[in-house]
């Protein structure tokens, strides 16, 4: 009996282990080829808030370490602003701006309580 209890308190320990190092708690990524486990560690390898992750489908994803989303949009807001996009409304969770006549529809989403992620069209900085 005791054998038995000592094997089942290891097999779950093991799984809960594994399911801590992957990260597998977290909620699924929009992004096809990062795994949660990358991304986590690719912001808390870093040293700024924002850090890009990938480049798929003609967009730029980002991640920003943040809890509060207007502190997040804001940092937003100013990495397009050094690329000329002039901030015009939010709706939603779009950011919309505007350089020179054309249009720029930024999307966020909160990942987790800490995290929000950044889709960004990859023509932006161009």
């Amino acid at each position: 009996m005791k054998k038995m209890l000592v094997t089942i308190g290891l097999i779950i320990f093991l799984v809960g282990a594994f399911v801590f190092n992957n990260k597998l708690y977290l909620p699924p990524l929009p992004i096809e080829n990062l795994s949660k486990k990358t991304v986590i560690e690719k912001i808390n390898d870093s040293e700024t808030r924002m850090v890009k992750l990938s480049n798929e489908n003609g967009y730029e994803w980002y991640v920003i370490k943040e809890r509060n989303l207007s502190a997040a949009d804001e940092m937003i807001k100013e990495m397009l602003d050094q690329n000329g996009w002039i901030f015009k409304q939010k709706e939603g969770n779009g950011l919309f701006f505007e350089r020179h006549g054309e249009n720029l529809i930024v999307s966020t989403q909160m990942w987790t309580g800490d995290y929000v992620l950044v889709k960004i069209p990859a023509n932006f900085s161009e």
